[in-house]
């Protein structure tokens, strides 16, 4: 059975599966619909994700990426209703969102986030050296 998944940087190194957080799991969503996938990317998109690329993979290589992974995937069927707020993440993505720029970071490698954390602070000793000469 084929379904549909939310990707980022589809095709690219720094590619990654769109996940959410739920009770300390990491869920992946697997639509059977691509129209309720599309409305998931517009939702995504609404709160200032980047849009992901819908992909049309099949059920058993994402599960068993999943379980690879230590995630886990959950079906929204075609039709699918809600019973609970839980169960409504699967159609409606959470509020509070995970900072979309670290997931490429944790996959990747992290010498230039490195240098850029180091850069950061030089500028902050920097900015903090000027306050304190005011006082």
């Amino acid at each position: 059975m084929l379904v549909h998944v939310l990707l980022f940087d589809s095709g690219k190194e720094s590619e990654g599966i769109h996940s959410i957080e739920l009770n300390g799991k990491t869920i992946v969503l697997m639509f059977e619909n691509q129209d309720d996938a599309e409305r998931y990317c517009l939702l995504l998109e609404a709160q200032d994700f980047p849009r992901p690329t819908i992909e049309t993979i099949d059920r058993v290589d994402i599960e068993m990426f999943c379980e690879q992974s230590g995630y886990e995937c959950r079906f929204v069927e075609k039709g699918f209703v809600p019973n609970t707020d839980e169960e409504r993440l699967l159609l409606v993505p959470p509020e509070n969102n995970r900072d979309t720029s670290s997931w490429k970071n944790e996959e990747g490698d992290n010498s230039m986030n490195k240098q850029e954390e180091e850069d950061t602070n030089n500028s902050l000793d920097e900015i903090r050296k000027k306050l304190e000469g005011l006082l």
